[in-house]
């Protein structure tokens, strides 16, 4: 991912913040899925079929991956929202079925 900063101009700039600690104000973006807000929250189809509890979030090369607590897996780009504790997955017709 590339982060551009307005008051940093030139690449020499940038090389000096190497390894330094960045902060910023949080982005206030109500359909974004936030990593923090996943782990931890229930896993729940649109039609409100329990799907457990998300564990963590893997880093796929293809896209990231919500990890269930029984070990199976569903790609973040199926999420809809997230709130209260609650992810809700919208999953093509035969994802569960070996689940």
């Amino acid at each position: 991912h590339v982060v551009t900063f307005g008051e940093v101009a030139s690449r020499v700039e940038a090389e000096r913040l190497v390894n330094a600690r960045l902060m910023a104000e949080p982005i206030a973006d109500a359909d974004a899925l936030w990593v923090h807000e996943l782990i931890g929250s229930r896993v729940v189809e649109t039609d409100g079929t329990e799907r457990g509890e998300c564990v963590s979030v893997v880093d796929n090369p293809a896209q990231l991956l919500l990890e269930r607590d029984s070990g199976a897996l569903v790609p973040v780009p199926f999420g809809v929202s997230c709130s209260d504790g609650v992810t809700v997955v919208a999953t093509p017709e035969g994802l569960f079925d070996d689940q």
